[in-house]
């Protein structure tokens, strides 16, 4: 693992990003369902469009082995960074690459001049221990809701 490569996400990573993010919440424990391949291709490119767009690969024996898909969000203390997205191939969860992307993420993300990293995640998913274990908590009083 010490050939990973973290690097911002560009256009051109684009099907190759789509790929694995479907192969991977397509799967155990999330079993998403998408009604089509572009469908996901347009989330992808949506985000391309935004102007606080920020995101990065890992990339591992010369392939995407992770990303983290997200923006720069303005916050009273500064800009912090927003993950909306971030998974692990699902071949390769469990071996440490996670940990290690993040950590590369906070380290660009504090020479860029952001000053944390706020996400959301389902409760009692794997995903949640897993961001527990790299040093994120709970946010007291805080909610997520949608409409």
């Amino acid at each position: 693992m010490e050939n990973l490569e973290v690097v911002k996400m560009e256009r051109s990573m684009l099907d190759e990003c789509v790929d694995l993010y479907i192969n991977t919440f397509t799967k155990k424990p999330w079993y998403d369902v998408y009604e089509s391949r572009n469908q996901v291709v347009n989330f992808f490119k949506n985000h391309f469009e935004n102007n606080y767009f920020c995101a990065y690969v890992a990339i591992l024996d010369e392939k995407i082995a992770a990303l983290s898909i997200g923006m720069k969000k303005p916050w009273i203390k500064g800009m912090e960074y927003y993950i909306d997205e971030f998974c692990v191939s699902y071949e390769l969860q469990g071996k440490g690459i996670g940990s290690r992307f993040l950590k590369e993420i906070e380290k660009d993300i504090n020479k860029s001049g952001m000053n944390g990293i706020i996400l959301s995640t389902e409760k009692d998913y794997p995903s949640e221990k897993f961001y527990i274990n790299n040093g994120f908590r709970v946010l007291d009083g805080l909610i997520v809701m949608g409409k």
